[in-house]
């Protein structure tokens, strides 16, 4: 595994570890009142076309770290439909 790799992989792993703490907390208190539709919906549409882009790349820390994204994310825009 390359140098570039390896960086990819860090700084993938460290972007997507960022959503966890909302997905929890949105989890617990069932509140998504501080989250506008718009922009998790426009981060969700975001991060599906990096998936899309890392398979024309062939880019494995493009792909993983977004498909992981996309799963949080979907899940707090899943929350904000449940929880209006």
């Amino acid at each position: 595994m390359d140098l570039t790799t390896i960086i990819g992989f860090i700084g993938g792993t460290l972007t997507t570890i960022s959503f966890l703490p909302q997905v929890i907390k949105t989890w617990k208190t069932r509140s998504t009142h501080d989250f506008s539709f718009i922009m998790v919906f426009l981060l969700c549409t975001g991060i599906f076309i990096w998936i899309i882009y890392g398979f024309l790349i062939h880019s494995l820390p493009v792909i993983l770290a977004n498909m992981v994204s996309f799963i949080l994310i979907f899940i707090i825009l899943l929350f904000k439909l449940k929880y209006k």
